[in-house]
């Protein structure tokens, strides 16, 4: 061992004998079996005429050093090369450096955001109370994570899951502020549309009986705290097998699809259109003044959707059978009153079709179809 280490050594020796001093690091097993490291310098010993009469061995462990460089060194390559995008900044909140993942999300260059505040990403969707919430936070807790609306370079809103952590020095003073993010727009916009399927009808993109009962029992209950009244207007095409058996299935979706427009166009912002499959379709119409009101509207639907409608170069006629339904009048509960709209529907039909009937207690279930 003494021999190869001299072997090793012996370059720095005659350099230092030369009068050249030497710095060098080596790599040792220390006695308990680990691995350590050296930083060592040969210096001359050199008398005032010159010659060299020798060297001083100055031997450094320098293993914990080494041990933090190689951790400076990855915490850096993370820094560097992870996906998440990272923002440090100062303890007012000056940015003071971004990775370049902060660059790939936002489009921001290092140099156009140093120095810069993080507001400059402010979409715009969020309120102060939103921020004053994370200020608190991490005050109190020394860290915040939600999801936050940022807007990047081009104007381009996305969305954001962000950490924030409070970086205190010896002295538990705040002076530095880390933030990590990732884009989440991509994923947001899946969930989104997954949840908008479950509550929508996939080929006119209206309300679905899921969605339509949620909707009917939400404003049930707003009643008991407000005077409030309902209309469910229960709707079938009339004529629309003959559509399908002449023209094709294809037609009629797209017959669907536009009587679906007609009924949005007719009714008001509040109101409610939903299909509950097939040609049946029902308006939740909130808070109307009056039964006349009512009937006005069921005029105008009947008007619209007898409208000739141009579909692929075939022109299709439908009419349509309404049953009204009255909260609370008709039924306590979103499932009587569209029980009873259903009901007053088919007398609708018995009465000559293209027609509205409100329902009345006499009216029994479809038996008179």
């Amino acid at each position: 061992m003494g021999e190869a280490l001299y072997a090793r050594n012996e370059p720095y020796i005659f350099a230092a004998l030369a009068g050249v001093p030497q710095k060098f690091e080596r790599v040792l097993t220390k006695p308990d079996g680990s691995m350590g490291h050296t930083l060592t310098h040969y210096i001359p010993d050199i008398d005032l005429e010159g010659r060299v009469n020798g060297f001083t061995v100055l031997v450094t462990d320098v293993t914990a050093l080494k041990e933090a460089e190689s951790e400076l060194k990855l915490a850096a390559s993370v820094y560097q090369n992870t996906i998440e995008g990272i923002m440090i900044t100062n303890a007012e909140g000056g940015i003071l450096s971004v990775n370049p993942a902060f660059t790939e999300i936002t489009g921001y260059a290092a140099e156009e955001v140093i120095g810069q505040n993080p507001r400059m990403l402010n979409s715009g969707k969020h309120d102060q109370k939103f921020f004053a919430q994370m200020r608190q936070r991490l005050n109190q807790e020394g860290w915040w994570r939600r999801d936050i609306w940022n807007r990047d370079k081009e104007g381009a809103v996305f969305l954001a899951h962000m950490t924030i952590h409070k970086i205190q020095d010896q002295g538990g003073q705040t002076f530095r502020y880390a933030g990590m993010f990732h884009d989440i727009t991509e994923r947001w916009r899946k969930e989104e549309h997954v949840r908008h399927l479950a509550f929508h009808d996939a080929l006119t993109d209206l309300e679905n009986r899921p969605s339509l009962m949620e909707r009917l029992d939400r404003h049930m209950s707003l009643s008991e705290s407000e005077t409030r009244n309902l209309a469910v207007l229960f709707l079938d095409l009339d004529q629309f097998k003959d559509v399908n058996d002449t023209l094709g299935h294809e037609i009629g979706d797209d017959l669907l699809k536009s009587v679906a427009q007609r009924l949005q166009a007719l009714v008001r912002h509040a109101d409610t259109v939903a299909r509950l499959g097939g040609d049946e379709f029902v308006i939740l119409f909130d808070n109307p003044s009056n039964e006349d009101e009512v009937a006005k509207i069921a005029s105008r639907i009947l008007i619209s959707i007898n409208e000739p409608m141009a579909l692929q170069g075939n022109i299709a006629q439908v009419g349509t059978s309404i049953g009204i339904a009255l909260y609370p009048q008709d039924g306590r509960t979103s499932a009587e009153l569209i029980q009873h709209a259903d009901m007053a529907m088919y007398a609708a039909k018995k009465a000559g079709k293209n027609t509205y009937r409100f329902f009345q207690n006499t009216m029994t279930a479809h038996n008179d179809a």
